[in-house]
């Protein structure tokens, strides 16, 4: 298979090129990050005329993992997250359509907004609370009219929170890196009351990132861990496995537009992708750990 990833040198990116190569695949990376290097293209989704040796390459799959991210950069910058969330992606689909390549969509569990119970593709409503979930639904839509009306081969995947204990490190990284790294080194964090979440292994994450490329039929696939955890005892576990002193931990309220609780229906994980996770949430926590303490 030759696989084109677009957003190759993201935290999902990374991982998910060594597991197509370990895989036996041929995989051309394509990202903004300006580099130079073999089976690399510098290119932005806005500007799609880069992006044309990529796709004249000849891709069967093309994973496309490029978009603004985070709640709070979304709502800061919302021209950009507009112009990438939407712009950027017709620029890829069409693309797509010229070169009838595959497409695996990498959307957002933000897509559902804030809603009780199991979250399933098909009978959840979609009401997301912020600019990062709207564009990225709007997203959504955009390949589910190029599937219907012009037949692109597609499957939208919506990840729920992932995590690696290699991921870059700043405060618009998830919680898991954010918690272990300050902790590590004596600085307070804020735990926010009341939330609880599935953290899903990179290793399980890019496993099932590469089943999605043989899906026929067009759907949306939720992918996460059923082992919902609270925050705060997220928080917990993580300071004692790092041995760092309790009165680091500060709880607060949640801020706006975040979602509390969120709770996967992983059925078509399981069914269709034939995947569950592997890594348990306290193996997960060790590898964190162990990989910030190794950090200046």
């Amino acid at each position: 298979m030759n696989a084109l990833i677009i957003g190759s040198e993201g935290n999902i990116g990374a991982p998910l090129v060594r597991h197509l190569r370990e895989q036996g695949h041929r995989v051309l990376e394509a990202d903004i990050r300006q580099g130079w290097r073999p089976d690399y293209l510098m290119a932005d989704i806005n500007h799609p005329v880069d992006l044309l040796p990529a796709f004249d390459w000849g891709p069967d799959v093309v994973f496309l993992l490029s978009a603004m991210v985070s709640r709070v950069t979304c709502e800061q910058a919302s021209g950009l997250a507009v112009a990438t969330n939407l712009a950027g992606i017709n620029n890829v689909l069409q693309l797509c359509r010229r070169g009838r390549c595959r497409l695996v969509f990498f959307s957002t569990s933000e897509v559902y907004g804030p809603q009780e119970g199991p979250l399933h593709e098909e009978r959840a409503r979609l009401e997301p609370n912020n600019r990062y979930g709207l564009t990225k639904l709007l997203g959504e839509r955009l390949v589910e009219y190029e599937v219907r009306s012009h037949g692109l081969r597609a499957v939208t995947l919506r990840p729920f929170m992932i995590y690696d204990e290699h991921e870059d490190i700043g405060d618009h990284r998830s919680a898991m890196i954010r918690f272990a790294y300050n902790l590590s080194h004596g600085r307070p964090i804020e735990v926010h009351r009341g939330c609880r979440r599935g953290w899903l292994h990179i290793s399980d994450a890019v496993r099932m990132i590469g089943k999605a490329a043989s899906v026929d039929a067009y759907m949306a696939i939720n992918i996460g861990s059923p082992e919902l955890v609270s925050i705060e005892a997220l928080a917990e576990q993580i300071r004692s496995e790092l041995g760092a002193p309790r009165e680091l931990l500060h709880a607060v309220d949640q801020p706006e537009r975040m979602t509390p609780v969120k709770i996967p229906d992983l059925d078509r994980q399981t069914r269709v992708l034939g995947e569950v996770p592997r890594v348990p949430l306290a193996e997960g926590v060790r590898r964190v750990c162990a990989a910030v303490r190794a950090l200046p």
